[in-house]
């Protein structure tokens, strides 16, 4: 679903943008993507993006990761909801900097046998095993979350 420019403007200036972002892990390691777009252009975030109009949130997610990194994934569970708030936006109005609703899904590859093959909103991927200095303080957040949440004394 394409949104018109002069439209898509206007929603950023009047409401937050729900979206879906997905904690992929294989392995013991998480799948980036690195962003190619305003708000995080250049930046390694979890694949993700906005939920359409009547879309389960489920449905979004898979879609999502279909979408952005070409594989079936199988939900494990939802992590939580968070948000932010971007100082600059795709536009030059700073009323559209984006507000964003992000609920959050732990999945998996729903095959041994995937390939990675990321859309045009990327420019690379990549797995990593820890948090890194330069993720996004969101990314840190949701990871930390992720972390306290699979520690051994919470299996």
């Amino acid at each position: 679903m394409i949104i018109n420019k002069k439209d898509y403007e206007k929603i950023l200036e009047v409401m937050p943008i729900c979206c879906v972002d997905l904690i992929i892990s294989y392995k013991g390691e998480i799948l980036f993507v690195k962003r190619k777009n305003k708000p995080l252009k250049g930046k390694w975030c979890f694949p993700g993006g906005r939920i359409y109009k009547n879309e389960k949130l489920e449905k979004a997610a898979t879609r999502k990761a279909f979408e952005e990194v070409g594989i079936n994934i199988k939900i494990e569970r939802k992590l939580g909801v968070y948000e932010t708030f971007f100082r600059k936006g795709p536009f030059q109005n700073p009323k559209t900097n984006p507000h964003t609703i992000n609920i959050v899904f732990i999945a998996k590859p729903a095959s041994k046998n995937f390939e990675i093959k990321i859309d045009k909103q990327s420019s690379e991927y990549k797995w990593f095993d820890e948090i890194k200095k330069e993720f996004p303080n969101y990314v840190k957040e949701v990871l930390d979350d992720y972390k306290k949440l699979i520690s051994p004394k919470n299996l």
